[in-house]
């Protein structure tokens, strides 16, 4: 018979074989979601708001009227993304199985303004980018040449811009990401107080400038600042002109300057380029202010720092930036010429910097 310690020693043992077997299997994760958002599961579920229980029969019915399909292999899809809070599932006493949408789950359907996360999980695993993932490991041997590059012979950027429907979806992905940030951004900080004219750098449509100036009237001014094909495609917004260029060369002056989810695609040298700039562009009493995931200093098992560093090994294979810490920020604006900083932290993937000279 085992004693208590080789009983322990078993059981500790199986529960690593599970964990691995688990790591080794999370392929099936995303892309058995991008096969529900593709399908319309969670619209078909939702269905304006009532979030109606469905069998897999019931929804496939309504997502393939004309067609038979394959309902066991859409439970199958459907219980593994419930055992990751994408759907509730409900198992009646005769065995049959319905599914509603959890608030992770709810995320996936277009909100009041026809925005949604959605599109940021397409956009996460878009044929380009599924190429690059084999060559994680030769950003370790060569980081000179992230591995989107080598794959695909260009940078993302230049590989997206020749792509209208790409960069149409990717316009659609960051709204869906932004915007509820913003949202939750205005709600909690009160840093746009008092200015005049504020800049977004990398404004890309222009959608969050918007919000922080119908939040904030006293701004009377809005300058969206990016690549000239980006800023070619946005919409028109009342007070806000939209502004092509290079911030690497130059930045537009304004009261304060708002930077949002950019310096994790830029190295080093690159973002203090930029933030070189940016202390040119502002008077005395001006300030920066950098919206952008914040790495943790300590390493855990939370569900915030595993989505960080998740989302920092995918900016690895496809940019040559990285996600920073809160003191790598800071040691970058010391060295562009501020030299007082701020940091306010959300409970979403954001974290609020603030710079003043």
């Amino acid at each position: 018979m085992a004693t208590k310690e080789e009983v322990n020693v078993t059981r500790s043992q199986n529960k690593a074989r599970l964990a691995i077997l688990e790591i080794a299997h999370m392929m099936s994760v995303p892309m058995s979601l991008i096969a529900v958002i593709n399908m319309k599961v969670p619209d078909t579920i939702w269905q304006g708001g009532s979030n109606t229980p469905l069998s897999a029969s019931q929804i496939l019915s309504r997502i393939c009227p004309h067609s038979g399909g394959g309902a066991e292999n859409l439970q199958r899809i459907l219980r593994l993304l419930t055992s990751y809070d994408i759907f509730t599932e409900h198992l009646s006493s005769t065995g049959e199985r319905k599914y509603f949408l959890t608030d992770v789950g709810k995320t996936l359907v277009a909100d009041y303004e026809g925005l949604s996360s959605a599109h940021y999980v397409l956009q996460h695993h878009q044929d380009a980018l599924m190429r690059a993932w084999p060559l994680v490991e030769e950003a370790v041997e060569d980081p000179t040449v992230e591995p989107f590059v080598k794959v695909n012979g260009e940078s993302a950027i230049a590989h997206y811009m020749k792509q209208p429907d790409i960069m149409d979806l990717i316009y659609k992905a960051l709204s869906g990401i932004s915007v509820p940030f913003m949202r939750e951004m205005l709600e909690l900080y009160d840093g746009f107080q008092g200015v005049k004219t504020l800049v977004d750098v990398g404004g890309n449509s222009g959608v969050c400038l918007r919000m922080i100036m119908e939040k904030y009237p006293n701004i009377l001014k809005g300058i969206n600042y990016d690549l000239p094909d980006m800023v070619a495609l946005a919409p028109q917004f009342p007070g806000i002109t939209h502004v092509g260029g290079d911030a690497f060369k130059y930045v537009p002056s304004g009261d304060a300057i708002f930077i949002k989810w950019v310096f994790l695609g830029l190295t080093d040298e690159e973002c203090k380029q930029v933030l070189e700039n940016c202390h040119k562009a502002i008077p005395v009493d001006g300030k920066l202010i950098v919206c952008e995931p914040v790495a943790p200093e300590l390493t855990d098992e939370s569900q915030r720092t595993r989505a960080l560093l998740g989302g920092d090994i995918f900016v690895m294979t496809i940019y040559k930036g990285k996600h920073r810490t809160e003191q790598q920020f800071k040691n970058l604006a010391i060295s562009a010429g501020f030299s007082h900083s701020s940091a306010f932290y959300l409970d979403s993937y954001f974290a609020i910097l603030e710079f003043q000279k």
